[in-house]
């Protein structure tokens, strides 16, 4: 079974900001950004509810990837089987950044 995985209009200028700072520092760096944000996407789509971190008063998740810290932020609905991705952002980086998308 799959999850139909969507994304808020700002995701997609998270991505190239981090791709871009860390293509910055070296040659390729900013493609494997992408490609593990690309992969974490990929694994919502099979299930978002496994290994994930959630926000203990909201329908807030988040996921690591594997090389990188940031934060995959996405919100699961499950009686449509879909998942919102609100921000791809720095885990350094505070709450209110991306509270005021969802």
């Amino acid at each position: 079974m799959s999850w139909r995985v969507e994304f808020r209009p700002e995701v997609e200028a998270d991505v190239a900001e981090a791709a871009a700072l860390y293509a910055a520092r070296q040659p390729g760096l900013g493609a494997e950004f992408v490609a593990e944000v690309i992969r974490v996407w990929d694994t919502l789509a099979e299930n978002p509810l496994l290994q994930c971190r959630r926000h203990p008063r909201h329908n807030l998740r988040w996921r690591y990837p594997d090389r990188f810290p940031y934060r995959v932020i996405y919100v699961v609905n499950e009686s449509a089987q879909a998942v919102l991705v609100v921000a791809v952002l720095h885990a350094a980086r505070q709450d209110r950044h991306w509270q005021k998308r969802n």
